[in-house]
């Protein structure tokens, strides 16, 4: 079988693997249908995710059909359809124990640590395997995995329906955390660049839209929240260099800030930003067991992931799908792999 290989930073390949063997802990054999591109594999291909480790077959957002199992697969059959979660972990560290194993102290993602979804097959085991919803397309259903890291984020947000909150940037992740974020009830603004996607965000829920190229953050966010507050909490989307202090100079006082970006860059913050308004500033890596959350959403009519994919390539043409990553086509909202 063939598979996508980052060999070391800027190097992508196309190589051949053997095929993997079902044994007691790897009991499933997935074919690989469908694998996102997300802004962390992009790191990795450019060398500016800190995690990684080379040379790596990439891809952690990866949907499959289930064609071989042992005996001792009990969650899924020969012929369903499946999302394949990302995160493995010890089962014993501190973390575990307390029930975030999504930052378990030997934790390894696949396409990260190990290798991923960007392969013809993958052997994982059966508890890792969630069901699809059957009007789903391989394509689109790649979409829970970032949707499963939106769910994590707002649950260590702990948002709340008065919340007002700020999503800066509105690119694949910040439109998959409007789509949960909104279901809380809370005011949601957003911020980036790009106009195409501000008015994207408009039509799906967002109050308020702010380009920050061409308007005052500042003034906007003054505007746009009671008595000129200031966001309860933010959340960042965007994960530029400049992004995190940003959102520390805007927030209302007791505010929270969620951070997931994952460059190893210094950036510039003060004591005085975060101390004076006793902000809160936490982390959010991954997600903790919200596969099936996500998918209960889509089941119960909460969550449209339909037609949501702006391009797709063959695995084959992973170089020239990173490639026009790399472009900055406005048009481009989400990239997927197909295997087929």
């Amino acid at each position: 079988m063939k598979g996508v290989q980052i060999v070391k930073p800027n190097e992508l390949r196309i190589v051949d693997m053997e095929m993997p063997v079902l044994n007691e802990k790897n009991n499933v054999l997935v074919k690989i249908k469908a694998a996102g591109i997300c802004g962390s594999d992009v790191g990795i291909y450019h060398g500016t995710n800190a995690a990684a480790t080379y040379p790596r077959i990439i891809g952690h957002e990866m949907v499959g059909e289930v064609i071989e199992t042992t005996s001792t697969a009990k969650k899924v059959k020969v012929g369903d359809r499946v999302i394949i979660d990302q995160v493995t972990s010890c089962g014993h560290c501190w973390a575990c124990r307390h029930n975030r194993p999504n930052v378990c102290q030997k934790l390894q993602v696949r396409g990260v640590h190990i290798d991923g979804g960007y392969r013809e097959y993958m052997a994982v085991p059966d508890t890792d395997c969630y069901l699809l919803p059957d009007q789903l397309r391989y394509e689109d259903a790649v979409l829970i995995e970032p949707t499963t890291i939106a769910l994590q984020a707002c649950s260590r947000a702990e948002i709340a329906p008065d919340d007002e909150v700020l999503i800066m940037g509105v690119g694949a992740l910040g439109t998959r955390m409007l789509s949960i974020a909104r279901l809380s009830g809370a005011k949601i603004i957003v911020a980036d660049v790009v106009d195409a996607r501000l008015q994207e965000a408009l039509e799906n829920g967002a109050a308020h839209a702010i380009n920050i190229l061409t308007e005052d953050l500042d003034a906007k966010l003054k505007e746009y929240t009671t008595d000129g507050y200031g966001p309860t909490l933010s959340i960042d989307c965007a994960c530029t260099k400049d992004s995190l202090g940003t959102l520390i100079r805007v927030a209302g006082n007791a505010g929270r800030i969620i951070t997931m970006g994952f460059a190893n860059t210094p950036t510039e913050v003060t004591n005085f930003g975060i101390t004076s308004k006793e902000l809160d500033i936490r982390g959010s890596r991954l997600q903790n067991k919200k596969f099936q959350t996500a998918i209960d959403l889509i089941l119960a009519g909460k969550l449209d992931l339909d037609h949501k994919i702006s391009h797709t390539f063959h695995f084959l043409d992973a170089q020239k799908a990173f490639d026009f990553n790399d472009s900055r086509d406005p048009s481009i909202r989400k990239i997927v792999l197909t295997f087929e």
